[in-house]
């Protein structure tokens, strides 16, 4: 399975997605670790089987062990970080902010790989599951790592398409049932 086939599944009036699926991940100017660890992580955020199953054969062939297993680290960490930390801002009390959060986030700071990388990949994360506050924490290490704006936008373009492909094809599937 492949990007041409996560491409020919989706439908011809999702055409500006098949597009875009081809130009975020054929055309990117990524590193090819940022790049199929960002893709593999937003395949995982997305949800959808279809889309999971397309992409990780290819990130599994980009990407060292260690890079495949940081990728699947950071999705994981960052659904339980988005939901918790995204929780904590939209409640209109302040006073949640003061509390300790009590959960294990370890691997944030031992990913396995750089630390840019890992922290690229949960930005992305991040965008798929609507995070602002951890958004806002992710690009700030980045751009104080001296990655630019268009590395960072590039990572939550890439979670764009996913999450909308995975959206189309999902939808699409029950649609045929």
């Amino acid at each position: 399975m492949s990007l041409d086939a996560l491409k020919s599944a989706v439908p011809d009036y999702a055409k500006d997605l098949k597009l875009n699926l081809g130009s975020v991940i054929g055309n990117s100017d990524l590193p090819a670790q940022q790049l199929w660890g960002t893709v593999l992580a937003c395949a995982i955020a997305s949800r959808s089987p279809k889309v999971l199953r397309e992409l990780a054969p290819d990130a599994k062939a980009n990407l060292s062990p260690e890079a495949y297993t940081a990728a699947k680290s950071a999705a994981a960490v960052m659904a339980m970080n988005n939901v918790f930390y995204r929780t904590r801002h939209l409640l209109s009390d302040p006073e949640y902010g003061t509390l300790r959060a009590g959960l294990r986030m370890n691997v944030i700071g031992n990913p396995g790989v750089e630390k840019v990388d890992f922290e690229l990949w949960s930005l992305a994360v991040s965008a798929v599951n609507g995070c602002g506050q951890c958004l806002d924490s992710h690009e700030q290490v980045l751009r104080k790592a001296g990655v630019d704006r268009e590395t960072i936008q590039e990572a939550f373009k890439i979670a764009a398409v996913i999450q909308a492909v995975g959206v189309t094809l999902d939808s699409e599937a029950v649609l045929a049932e």
